[in-house]
């Protein structure tokens, strides 16, 4: 009988032992499917819990639980949080900065956990990733201090201009018609500036509707080319159309001119005055055709390669002024192919030139 009980009890024991690591495997589980960092502490400091997420941002193992939040996580700031946290009446809301290859910006949340006699029992620390929210913040102010900008300028200009004809009281034939075209000028730069404005926030919504077809990339090239000889021939560079016969696409013939043009536009502006601007394609693969256009300009610095298709990013801000342009076009590009569900990148290097290419689907008709 004592034999008997004594395996009874070493069975409940196991049953028991069996249980609680079926559920801490369980909690492990859930904490580690958490987008948030997690890591609690206990009543001495010390990392009693830590899941996947704050081991991926602070780059530490879980073998580390156990130390303190300066020997594990080896930021001074989140634990200078923590000790406030520990003897804080409420929660603790704090955003710290982590420098490296990727700079990150954590929203800290720190609590301190109560026992019997509101003795502190430990800390909660939750960390969320705010990096992209940031970004995208920092984005929106660039974007509304650009579009303030382009729209002082020709908005000063028209209005300083009617204001002296005003006071001239237009006597003047010759200054009264060179004013105007001023006003004329300016009023021009202000509704292209607008319409790419409005095609952008379409874009972005998804409320612009593309009339896919089949589309002879060679005859899109040519037709983007010939609208683009004048403005070529203002800086003498010539333009080439390399673009194989057999190259289809998928795609919206009027927003791929307007795609092509401002890559046209953006390649005789910032290449090489005398120089040469040259379009070409080729079939990726059965479901993929790309077209590029390269220009034998200065080219453009590596740091504002991955800035490029950027609202209003200018690598050269005096030259872009004095070339004109909203600072949308290559945006406008961006958002045309994403929509076609194509890829678009930049490569180049400083001194030889630029070369922009997109992607788009293939197609087989034709």
């Amino acid at each position: 009988m004592e034999r008997q009980h004594e395996r009874e009890l070493r069975a409940e024991r196991e049953r028991h032992a069996a249980a609680e690591q079926a559920h801490q495997a369980r909690m492990e589980a859930m904490l580690d499917g958490m987008i948030e960092g997690l890591v609690v502490l206990d009543a001495k400091g010390r990392i009693a819990l830590a899941n996947h997420a704050a081991e991926q941002m602070f780059q530490f193992s879980r073998m580390m639980v156990g130390g303190t939040v300066l020997e594990t996580l080896r930021n001074h700031e989140v634990a200078a949080l923590a000790v406030r946290a520990a003897t804080a009446a409420e929660a603790i809301e704090h955003e710290v900065r982590l420098e490296g290859a990727a700079p990150r910006v954590l929203q800290i949340s720190a609590v301190a956990l109560h026992g019997q006699q509101d003795t502190v029992a430990g800390t909660v620390l939750v960390f969320h990733d705010v990096t992209r929210l940031r970004q995208l913040e920092a984005m929106r102010q660039d974007f509304v201090a650009n579009v303030s900008h382009e729209l002082r300028t020709p908005l000063s200009l028209i209005k300083s201009t009617a204001e002296t004809l005003i006071d001239s009281g237009m006597k003047d034939p010759a200054v009264n018609a060179r004013f105007l075209e001023i006003i004329d000028k300016h009023a021009s730069r202000l509704t292209l500036l607008i319409d790419d404005l409005l095609l952008l926030a379409r874009l972005d919504s998804d409320r612009v509707e593309l009339n896919l077809q089949p589309v002879r990339l060679r005859d899109a090239a040519q037709e983007a080319v010939d609208y683009s000889v004048l403005r070529a021939k203002s800086r003498n560079v010539s333009l080439e159309n390399r673009v194989p016969v057999e190259v289809v696409a998928h795609a919206d013939p009027d927003r791929l001119q307007q795609v092509l043009g401002n890559l046209i536009d953006n390649a005789i502006k910032y290449g090489r005055a005398d120089g040469r601007v040259v379009v070409q394609g080729r079939v990726i693969d059965p479901q993929r055709v790309e077209l590029s256009v390269r220009d034998d300009g200065p080219g453009i610095p590596p740091e504002a390669t991955s800035r490029i298709f950027e609202r209003f990013y200018r690598v050269d801000k005096a030259r872009s002024r004095e070339q004109g342009g909203t600072g949308l076009g290559l945006a406008i590009v961006k958002n045309v192919v994403l929509a076609h569900g194509g890829e678009v990148r930049v490569e180049s290097a400083p001194g030889a030139g630029a070369e922009f290419f997109i992607t788009l689907p293939a197609s087989s008709q034709m």
